[in-house]
């Protein structure tokens, strides 16, 4: 089915949240619990798939939501809709770390992009959510993302969620080196691929990993500058050791 045609305001700098303004009847899909506020003309109701398909069975939801499973989300999406009889209403999201919140139109993206596992934000009601798997045994083995990726298809808008800054690079013909965790998402047209990251010195004491994302072809893709994984590191190597003292702490 077409994707509703949503609005949305993007609002705040480092912590951001996405409010979407929906007019009477439509719906926005999210995942379970990114709720952080909405008004009184909206109603929600949890639903097993993404609704994208109105005639699809009971067969073919438990398949879709085994498929997410698969990328470690909730069998579960929430949908939520504007139950007005006229009158535009707001549901806002954010997401659960510090970070970026990202609209992809994927009308205008080639109607695909694949992301990383728990990019997702949400989307209007039309937007298919699948899984991709990694064709290479090297990228699915060290890419930081598993054998399994997330895929957003549609003509409509949905939003991802990053840590940090999200910066946008179009490819053409070229290819880019990347910090594995770092990558958030492509369209179709990008080769993805895991190369090692160099000489023995340089990955044993480069600090930059031994492994980097290669990403070559011709299409857009998306980075972010703090990985969820790497600020929890940076957290836990200064948390109190033993008996209560922090890192450094005489």
């Amino acid at each position: 089915m077409p994707a509703h045609e949503i609005e949305y305001e993007i609002l705040g700098h480092d912590m951001q949240l996405v409010e979407v303004i929906l007019d009477p009847g439509e719906t926005v899909i999210a995942e379970a619990g990114s709720m952080t506020y909405m008004e009184a003309p909206i109603t929600f109701e949890t639903k097993m798939g993404d609704g994208a398909d109105p005639e699809e069975g009971l067969f073919g939801k438990l398949f879709s939501a085994g498929k997410r499973m698969l990328t470690g989300e909730s069998l579960f999406t929430t949908h939520f809709t504007n139950s007005a009889a006229q009158g535009k209403a707001r549901v806002a999201f954010s997401a659960p770390y510090p970070g970026t919140v990202m609209p992809l139109d994927l009308g205008q993206l080639g109607g695909r992009v694949i992301c990383q596992k728990d990019a997702f934000l949400c989307a209007a009601r039309g937007t298919k959510l699948g899984i991709a798997f990694n064709k290479r045994l090297g990228s699915g083995l060290f890419g930081g993302e598993g054998f399994i990726l997330q895929k957003l298809e549609g003509d409509g808008l949905a939003f991802i969620q990053a840590g940090g800054t999200v910066v946008e690079k179009r490819l053409n013909g070229e290819t880019l080196r990347i910090d594995t965790g770092c990558l958030v998402g492509f369209t179709d047209g990008i080769d993805y691929d895991i190369r090692m990251a160099g000489g023995l010195k340089s990955m044993l004491f480069g600090g930059e990993g031994v492994f980097l994302a290669t990403l070559s072809g011709t299409g857009s893709l998306w980075i972010q500058s703090l990985p969820f994984s790497r600020m929890a590191d940076r957290i836990l190597q200064y948390a109190p050791q033993g008996g209560g003292k922090t890192k450094g702490e005489s």
